[in-house]
């Protein structure tokens, strides 16, 4: 094994013991402890993880819009309601059908318990995880949740094969939800590319990972729509099921630990919630530099995220239901477009965030994401035509900027034999994000509907400003501070 090798598998306070001119360039090594067998096959680039996140978003987002547009068939089924007779979709004169805003609003809700049977048990599981990874390794936890999710998609398949009430969609995702759900296996990738990167190329490899997350969601997104278009529902949920499997398996075969496994170390233990705590709580071994402003600055960037996520998660699982209805009444080929021009985004702010690195600092670059983001929301809170809904997807395209900002700067806040207890927080807050975001805007939705229909996403855009306050300000201050600093040393 080479040393270029050996580097992106050592542990990563062996990466960051070197000086911080090593630290400029590439991970060397530091001893001669290679905790890992050798592999007999040819000479490749270091395995990471993106595969893995990859597969797993994959199955994800096949999974997301179909679930809403069954839950809306079923519903619809169940009060008599035919869709496909709608006089209002091309007549806006028509007063919409009573029966139509019933499965609207119950198609919310029960996207509503849906999520909250899976985020309320996840967020107990995902900190667990995340900060036991830091002892037990990393691999666990990316093979864990994926099993969890395989078995939520087998749940699915019963119901639509026995046409079982929908209820028992919350079965499957508590199972998911008790293996630590999606948020876990983001947890393992992003606390994975700490372990193994520097700090000035954190930030873009962060930004590689949600890549995957926009590249793998486009794709299954326009599969999923032309497949259920042509063949149902079945199908497409069979795929989703071997694809979390896959995901698991590469995770098991392929993917190299990237800290030294401590085979005593126990899951069920109070010491990873208290990890978690302390490093809030006393700002982490790192804050001893900065002092409270370092504290500070961790929990205002962990707000910012809260925020961020919640609107993303919030508003997600609105834009299917917003296409499902009138004005737009969209197909299914017409919604995977949709999530696929979503999707996208992720690429276009990948390229957009390296170019703006060249002359931008990070927290420019989140700014200029978040009012990307502002507007396509404005857009979308009026449109009631194809062409505006489309233009409201452009106007996005840098809207997946500002969370590689923000974890690459929390994880910069920390010392590196804290990143496990950090990206436990972080993924808990993720949890809670979801949680919330579901909650609020699922139940935001259906009240706001008789008096302005894309209410939600308005409402959306004027909480993303407090982020955006929150960075320019922090970074303002550390500007200011940044002179004082060198004044003193």
């Amino acid at each position: 094994m080479e040393e270029s090798d050996t580097a992106a598998i050592l542990p990563a306070d062996v990466l960051n013991s070197t000086s911080e001119a090593e630290e400029a360039d590439a991970p060397t090594t530091a001893g001669s402890c290679d905790p890992l067998p050798r592999f007999s096959w040819p000479r490749l680039p270091p395995v990471s993880v993106e595969p893995v996140l990859f597969l797993s978003m994959f199955s994800l987002a096949l999974q997301a819009p179909l679930s809403t547009q069954y839950l809306w068939d079923r519903l619809s089924e169940d009060l008599g309601y035919n869709g496909s007779k709608r006089s209002e979709c091309t007549n806006g004169s028509v007063p919409p059908d009573p029966l139509q805003k019933e499965v609207e609003t119950l198609t919310a809700h029960w996207n509503l318990y849906i999520s909250l049977a899976g985020l309320s048990v996840g967020l107990l599981v995902v900190p667990l995880l995340g900060s036991w990874s830091d002892l037990a390794g990393r691999r666990p936890v990316l093979i864990l949740p994926n099993l969890g999710l395989a078995l939520q998609a087998l749940v699915y398949l019963i119901v639509m094969y026995l046409k079982l009430p929908v209820v028992y969609f919350l079965l499957g995702r508590m199972l998911s939800g008790l293996s630590g759900d999606f948020n876990a296996i983001l947890a393992g990738c992003f606390a994975y590319v700490a372990d193994t990167s520097d700090r000035r190329s954190r930030t873009f490899r962060v930004a590689v990972l949600e890549a995957c997350l926009g590249l793998s969601g486009m794709l299954a997104s326009i599969i999923g729509g032309q497949w259920r278009r042509a063949q149902g529902y079945i199908n497409p949920f069979w795929l989703a099921l071997a694809t979390n499997l896959a995901s698991a398996l590469y995770a098991y075969l392929f993917v190299r630990e990237s800290v030294l496994p401590d085979p005593s170390a126990k899951l069920l233990t109070p010491r990873h919630h208290k990890a978690v705590w302390r490093l809030y709580s006393s700002g982490g071994r790192s804050s001893e530099d900065g002092g409270g402003f370092h504290r500070y600055k961790l929990w205002f960037y962990t707000l910012s995220f809260f925020l961020v996520v919640m609107v993303h998660s919030g508003c997600r699982e609105l834009y299917v239901l917003y296409e499902l209805s009138s004005p737009l009444c969209w197909g299914p080929a017409l919604i995977g477009y949709g999530s696929a021009a979503q999707h996208l985004a992720y690429l276009s702010s990948l390229l957009g965030l390296k170019i703006m690195q060249r002359c931008l600092e990070d927290s420019w670059v989140a700014l200029v994401g978040l009012a990307s983001n502002i507007t396509g929301l404005v857009v979308f809170s009026v449109a009631d035509t194809i062409q505006l809904m489309f233009t409201g997807y452009g106007l996005c395209f840098l809207f997946m900027a500002v969370t590689p900002v923000l974890r690459s700067k929390l994880s910069k806040l920390v010392d590196p034999s804290e990143q496990g207890a950090l990206f436990a927080s972080v993924a808990c807050v993720e949890s809670l994000c979801f949680l919330v975001g579901s909650g609020v805007f699922n139940s935001l939705y259906p009240a706001t509907l008789h008096f302005m229909k894309g209410f939600s996403f308005l409402f959306a855009a004027i909480i993303l400003i407090m982020p955006a306050g929150i960075i320019g300000t922090l970074q303002c201050l550390d500007q200011r501070r940044a002179p004082r600093e060198s004044t003193v040393s």
